[in-house]
């Protein structure tokens, strides 16, 4: 019964966590949050002199980023949190971290709330009409996860179609249910966790979601399964969204990012925190 629980527990902690503070404090200046109508070009620079990182992050995507639970102070962590860690070290600051739904991502980014928006974000041509993306620094496959009662019944994409599917909101994950499930009724929620209650209680036939996010969710709920099917061809990269016009803070991420895959960071990253993901998950 504890470990069937475990998705309740774990969305709870990230409503609980809202907006989150990763770091020490600072003046009243520097503390300032990323100034609105920024000049195009500067951001690298006001950063640096505000002496703190702002990013913006949607929790209950592990490994990526999630909640910590077992931090008092509820923190949240993954792949993305220390990419953008290893960011604001190279520009020597600190980071914030601005939990939020995937959905207002790149509208805060657009309104100068948060300086980068990191939270496996897969560049598309709509999305790069408003903002830049880094190099990609993650590819993954995305499946469509079933209850482990219909293993069987769903064995290619065309079997869902016409069938209840939900996905989460404003990701590459609706948009491939929404083009190649002819026919489905899509559900869209904020989180993905919410998605895969909506499955686990038989209210959708089937979940799309990234491979590597799964398995954290397939190791604590005997219910759900992978259901072998996948979307061809259509696999999510993820990738850094900066403003346009900020080429010099754009061309330091790369950096970052080519540094950390040739030093093998990605893998213990992936590691290291799914790992952590399922610990979290059976308390």
């Amino acid at each position: 019964m504890k470990k069937h629980l475990w998705m309740k527990a774990a969305l709870a902690a990230a409503a609980a966590a809202g907006v989150l503070l990763a770091s020490g404090c600072g003046d009243e200046k520097k503390d300032a949050a990323p100034a609105a109508g920024a000049q195009q070009g500067q951001l690298m620079q006001q950063i640096k002199e505000r002496g703190k990182l702002v990013i913006g992050t949607a929790s209950g995507f592990p490994p990526y980023e999630f909640v910590d639970t077992s931090k008092s102070d509820k923190t949240v962590v993954g792949i993305d949190i220390n990419l953008a860690q290893r960011i604001a070290d190279k520009l020597g600051v600190k980071l914030e971290v601005q939990d939020m739904n995937f959905s207002a991502l790149l509208s805060s980014l657009a309104a100068n709330k948060v300086d980068i928006a990191i939270a496996g974000i897969s560049p598309t041509p709509e999305r790069a009409k408003a903002v830049d993306f880094s190099d990609t620094y993650l590819n993954d496959r995305n499946i469509m996860l079933i209850r482990k009662s219909d293993m069987g019944k769903f064995t290619k994409i065309d079997d869902f179609y016409g069938k209840n599917i939900s996905a989460q909101k404003s990701t590459q994950q609706e948009t491939l249910a929404k083009e190649f499930l002819k026919d489905a009724k899509i559900v869209s929620l904020d989180r993905i966790g919410d998605a895969l209650m909506e499955l686990q209680h038989g209210k959708v036939d089937g979940v799309p979601c990234q491979r590597a996010v799964a398995q954290q969710y397939l190791i604590m709920n005997p219910e759900i399964a992978d259901s072998g099917v996948y979307f061809e061809g259509k696999d999510s990269a993820a990738a850094v969204a900066v403003l346009k016009g900020n080429e010099d803070f754009l061309k330091l991420i790369n950096e970052i990012i080519k540094e950390a895959h040739d030093n093998g960071d990605f893998e213990k990253w992936t590691q290291e925190c799914s790992e952590l993901a399922v610990k979290n998950a059976q308390k």
